[in-house]
């Protein structure tokens, strides 16, 4: 099997993870950790299989999802983020390329508003004393999915990102 197909499975499983965290966020309003784990971990095989050197591209990568992370983190700490969604966005953003951050980062911020409307508009047909949780993990998936679709499907995508 050549490392073009490893990668290519691989991402597909980060897909399969994706879904099953916004599932799982959907029916619990939580992401478990071991979704997340997994997501974070299987990266290191997608790296190796991309042939990404360990200096200097492996540390960028990791610190532009870790200082994503912390961005996120910081919305977890006043309370407008769940930590499950916060470990979930610093391990999709460990495969999605430099170059897709800011649009999967716009991706993700649409959806996260669409979600919360339709959130809202919810609370207003049928009415409840509990807060409103936003189930964000969907977001966050559907982003990614996105950022693997320009990664691997989209065949415009020197077009699209220039």
């Amino acid at each position: 099997m050549e490392s073009g197909s490893i990668s290519l499975g691989l991402a597909a499983v980060l897909g399969i993870l994706m879904i099953a965290a916004a599932v799982s966020d959907l029916r619990s309003r939580s992401i478990s950790n071991g979704l997340n784990a997994a997501m974070a971990l299987l990266v290191i095989p997608y790296w190796i299989a991309g042939g990404l050197p360990l200096w200097p591209d492996i540390l960028i990568q990791f610190a532009a999802a870790f200082a994503v992370f912390m961005v996120f983190a910081g919305l977890f700490a006043i309370g407008a983020m769940g930590g499950g969604d916060v470990k979930m966005i610093g391990a999709v953003m460990l495969w999605i390329p430099l170059k897709l951050f800011m649009p999967m980062l716009m991706v993700m911020a649409i959806g996260g508003g669409i979600l919360s409307a339709a959130m809202l508009a919810h609370s207003k047909i049928r009415p409840s004393d509990k807060p409103i949780e936003v189930p964000y993990g969907v977001a966050i998936a559907a982003a990614g999915l996105w950022a693997l679709h320009q990664q691997y499907l989209n065949h415009f995508q020197s077009i699209a990102l220039s």
